[in-house]
């Protein structure tokens, strides 16, 4: 009897064929960088909501000098009304033998900071969090639809190194603006899609809902994939190749095999009592030290959200940043650390920023309570990098005095995606996959690789 290649794939396979096929499906195929990679993982700590730049990791002594007093120049427009400048209510001081000063709310990633590069450039362009989040994102400040997200893409243009798990994880207590949108896989086959885990659960079945089944054994459970496998298998004979099927396939053996791997890797306890205690009790702590896990373990890519929403959008008073930094400086210097401790941090790329900064000048549209607020700022902000590449101990670029715009070096998510796929080995102008007649990309026809981020 003649098999179809995907029954053969089926058989050789032991019932992992659908992982060669799918595969099939990519530019070059999983683990075929177009050139020898920097970094082999991604870690992405997304503080959603706007950090400020000019009370963290941006300092201007122009807005102590100047404070109260009109921004020089013709006025600003701003999402909402806007006053005078407002000076940081923290102190600047410079951390390690770099010398690089750091906001006194962010005492431990100061501490670190020689392993980190402070980019200090960034600029987008739409003043709103959902487009700008999907800019970050996806690429792309699309409303209507979405575009593939940047995990998506490094799933599907590398794989993952492990088959028991996703390529692409994210780790969210709740809903941010765009939800879903922000992880999308979008026209890439689903198989690429970020898959959803609450870090706000404690217990590895609550993290993942029905990883285990209470009605199957393990065996009976492959026993009826198998059975699926070969229904599906005689459905495409007869209508011919469908990478959509191929994907759920795909995503269906993937969550069977994760029973076996995952609740280990989401059981916390495994750690040392000093580990988890850096990270702290909460919701960004656990993501961060599963995140640890999840890169120990092959996923290429893990994102953590900080929050529910948009946590760090302090238009009414800029002391919430401050509460903010307390839950997530601890994490984060852990992370990196811990990362350098196990001997990851070469070939792990950590990204660490939001979707803007926030205005030098104090908001004030007459809605305020507390009055002590900053507005959205796409024109000037700052993201950490650190690992897999980067050049540690650094700052690049500037924003001006004041710290409103991107001044000296300014780049784009583009060029931060463009580069982040470089360390990865991956060509961005190469990374494409078509779609409704025209060739995709992440960086669509833009982005630039920043050599100057490089080690």
């Amino acid at each position: 009897m003649l098999l179809s290649r995907r029954e053969t794939l089926r058989i050789l396979g032991a019932g992992f064929g659908s992982v060669g096929l799918a595969a099939s499906l990519q530019a070059d195929g999983p683990g075929s960088p177009h050139f020898p990679a920097r970094a082999k993982r991604v870690i992405f700590l997304y503080l959603n909501g706007g950090l400020s730049h000019v009370d963290t990791f941006d300092p201007k002594p122009a807005l102590a000098k100047f404070d109260g007093q009109p921004m020089p120049g013709p006025k600003i427009k701003t999402d909402r009304a806007s006053g005078g400048l407002m000076k940081s209510p923290f102190e600047f001081r410079p951390y390690g033998e770099s010398g690089i000063e750091v906001s006194d709310i962010f005492p431990q990633v100061g501490s670190r900071i020689d392993d980190i590069l402070v980019v200090r450039s960034m600029w987008s362009e739409s003043v709103n969090h959902l487009p700008s989040m999907l800019m970050m994102n996806t690429g792309h400040a699309l409303r209507g639809g979405s575009r593939p997200s940047f995990g998506s893409w490094v799933a599907y243009g590398l794989g993952t190194e492990n088959r028991n798990l996703p390529g692409f994880v994210v780790l969210c207590p709740g809903t941010p603006v765009g939800a879903s949108r922000n992880w999308s896989s979008s026209f890439l086959p689903t198989a690429f899609h970020g898959m959803l885990l609450r870090n706000n659960a404690e217990t590895p079945d609550k993290v993942v809902r029905n990883i285990a089944n209470a009605t199957y054994t393990p065996d009976q459970q492959r026993r009826q994939l198998d059975l699926l496998n070969r229904i599906d298998a005689s459905f495409l004979d007869r209508v011919g190749f469908d990478p959509r099927l191929e994907s759920n396939i795909e995503s269906m053996e993937t969550a069977f095999r994760m029973q076996a791997e995952a609740p280990g890797i989401f059981d916390l306890t495994r750690e040392p009592e000093h580990v988890r205690s850096r990270y702290g009790e909460g919701e960004f702590g656990r993501g961060c030290l599963m995140a640890l896990r999840l890169a120990e373990a092959g996923v290429r890519v893990v994102q953590v959200y900080y929050g529910d929403g948009q946590p760090w959008d302090s238009h009414d008073d800029i002391m919430t940043q401050k509460d903010h930094a307390e839950r997530s400086d601890g994490p984060i210097a852990a992370l990196i650390e811990d990362l350098k401790l196990r001997g990851m941090l070469d070939e792990t790329l950590v990204i660490v920023g939001s979707e803007f900064g926030r205005t030098p000048m104090i908001q004030n549209s007459g809605t305020e309570k507390v009055g002590r607020g900053r507005d959205h700022n796409p024109p000037g902000y700052s993201i950490l990098l650190a690992g897999g590449g980067i050049r540690g101990g650094q700052t690049y670029g500037a924003t001006d005095d004041f710290g409103y715009k991107a001044a000296v070096n300014p780049v784009t998510p583009h060029d931060l995606h463009a580069t982040a796929l470089h360390l990865l080995g991956l060509d961005h102008t190469k990374l494409t996959y078509r779609y409704s007649g025209r060739d995709f990309r992440l960086t669509d026809i833009h982005g630039t690789v920043v050599e100057d981020w490089l080690s």
